[in-house]
């Protein structure tokens, strides 16, 4: 089995996430520091924007249109100008914070929330992925996922990959041409590993960053580990970006609890050269 070891590219952040690769750059969120941020291929960091709410993940409207996740307000926020506009409202339809999401090629977005709060010892039970077409129409398309977090689409555009953090495993969608979903399964059972973001590469591999477990891990479809990846900080998401899509990025932190989060600053992107590159999808 391959290991790497990342090493740090930024440091002095509270708690980056919701990773994406996109026009050339590396974007996540700081969810503790309410910030939308880019970095370069050459280690620029640029704050992009500024949010209202802690934001979780990010995604990008075919017309271009950045969207993030106002986690605790559960809405979806368009980029407009140098503001936000609300794109949709999951209130009524999430059961708690709203998390990660996915944008298909036709503007379908697949966002999945937490269910419930996160409480030590205490068994997380199932909760909803919403779907939101590009005309603001909203509706839960599953509601049996464990804390649905880091989403994946194939590069074919035919499978709609999620993990179910506190299930330990992740599911998998057929998706079709109208961005609809069906036949549900399990595409991996990981064990004691937690993920929590994913990445897909061009070999149908999935990085997978389990935080619980501390640990990067590169899997095929069925559960076997290929490669796994050391990192200074717990690991919570990873996206393979750069010029030729090899470079795995991953966000680490001391830290998920807000306040000492945005205290501690210890939260860290970290990279190291893969030998297998990202798809295009997210």
């Amino acid at each position: 089995m391959l290991k790497y070891q990342a090493k740090q590219v930024v440091g002095g952040l509270a708690f980056p996430e919701g990773p994406r690769w996109h026009d050339k750059l590396f974007w996540f969120t700081d969810q503790h520091d309410a910030s939308v941020y880019q970095l370069s291929p050459k280690g620029k960091l640029t704050r992009y924007a500024i949010t209202d709410d802690r934001p979780g993940g990010l995604g990008w409207l075919p017309d271009g249109s950045l969207l993030v996740a106002y986690m605790t307000q559960r809405r979806l926020m368009r980029r407009v100008h140098s503001g936000w506009e609300e794109y949709a409202d999951l209130s009524t339809l999430a059961s708690y914070h709203c998390n990660d999401f996915v944008v298909d090629c036709r503007g379908v977005v697949f966002a999945g929330n937490f269910g419930e709060p996160i409480k030590p010892g205490h068994s997380m039970g199932p909760t909803e992925l919403i779907r939101i077409a590009p005309n603001g129409h909203t509706k839960v398309v599953a509601d049996d996922l464990v804390f649905p977090n880091g989403s994946a689409i194939t590069e074919d555009g035919g499978c709609l990959l999620v993990a179910e953090t506190f299930a330990h495993r992740i599911s998998r969608f057929d998706l079709d041409s109208a961005s609809q979903l069906s036949n549900h399964r399990i595409w991996a059972e990981l064990g004691a590993a937690t993920p929590d973001g994913i990445c897909l590469d061009t070999e149908d591999a999935l990085w997978v960053a389990s935080p619980f477990t501390d640990e990067v891990l590169r899997v095929a479809e069925g559960g076997r580990v290929l490669a796994s990846c050391e990192t200074q900080g717990t690991p919570y998401a990873c996206m393979l970006g750069g010029d030729d899509r090899r470079t795995l990025y991953v966000c680490t932190s001391e830290s998920d609890d807000p306040e000492e989060a945005a205290r501690i600053k210890s939260g860290r992107i970290e990279s190291v050269r893969v030998d297998v590159p990202g798809t295009g999808m997210p």
